[in-house]
């Protein structure tokens, strides 16, 4: 009698768990903002994300070519800008209308990578959509979300450079260094609070352990997720799930943070989720490189 193989849980499921751990930490991040300011909130992450990373994914440093460092120092910047102005972002306004600008990014690197003309039509609904967030009652923050776009701004760059970094630097490593380095180049805004007396937040184990907490839920949890969900995953069908971030984002921020959306509100996401996983169709049924 054969043995029947092992049970493996279905990658659909990984990838909505790592959209899942993503948008809570999201959420437990603006919670975060009462204990200390945001830019201390990220470089936590970052620094309790390093550590952990560092234990379990130690990079090879040494023998490295500078071609290699240049690419994985691109990476780890647009990385860093993405966390630090997203945080900025959702501390003015709603997290998932945050998102659902900076998803933006993203979808502009699937029209931008596509020869088909109905994909400028999706782009086109995704612009309707940021339109109608324009007819939200009362008053927009327009620096959350200028703040919020400069982060869809470096989403795409992340994507773009973390094929590349990726050549070079395996497994977690990139996301390791990335860490490390965001870790260095926040250290000065974090030394310029505490010299400006902000130092509560330094004796409060409160803030430590959410920082502990978001770095797991940001960083660890879903790149190990997704990384095991690759394995068996079509990256069209990757990219399309990765669409659900805006709504998952709100759903949290619901759940969390008691942020409610208004119809128009929901209406504007569902227009970018639409158009997101629209542009990114095409996709579903190329072959994985």
């Amino acid at each position: 009698m054969t043995n029947s193989p092992n049970p493996r849980i279905r990658p659909e499921l990984l990838l909505l768990v790592s959209i899942a751990s993503v948008q809570l930490g999201s959420s437990f991040a603006k919670q975060l903002f009462e204990l200390a300011p945001p830019w201390i909130v990220v470089w936590l992450r970052l620094l309790t994300s390093g550590l952990v990373l560092t234990v379990f994914a130690r990079p090879r440093l040494r023998g490295r070519a500078w071609i290699e460092w240049r690419r994985v120092l691109v990476y780890a910047l647009s990385l860093t800008l993405m966390n630090a102005s997203f945080v900025m972002a959702i501390d003015r306004i709603p997290i998932g209308m945050a998102v659902t600008f900076e998803f933006l990014g993203p979808l502009g690197v699937a029209v931008a990578g596509s020869r088909r003309a109905k994909d400028f039509l999706w782009a086109g609904l995704a612009a309707v959509g940021v339109a109608l967030l324009g007819f939200t009652p009362g008053d927009l923050d327009p620096v959350g979300i200028l703040f919020a776009l400069f982060a869809g701004a470096c989403w795409a760059a992340y994507i773009v450079t973390a094929g590349k970094a990726s050549q070079h630097w395996a497994g977690a490593t990139a996301v390791t260094i990335s860490s490390w380095v965001g870790t260095l180049l926040l250290l000065p805004l974090v030394l310029a609070t505490l010299s400006a007396g902000t130092t509560a937040w330094v004796s409060n184990p409160t803030v430590w352990a959410w920082g502990l907490a978001l770095g797991l839920l940001g960083s660890v949890i879903p790149y190990a997720v997704e990384l095991r969900a690759l394995r068996t995953m079509n990256r069209g069908v990757f990219g399309i799930m990765m669409s659900l971030e805006p709504a998952a984002a709100a759903v949290m921020a619901w759940l969390v943070l008691s942020e409610d959306l208004r119809g128009v509100e929901i209406a504007a996401m569902m227009c970018v989720v639409a158009a997101s996983m629209g542009a990114l169709r095409g996709t579903r049924a190329a072959p994985d490189p």
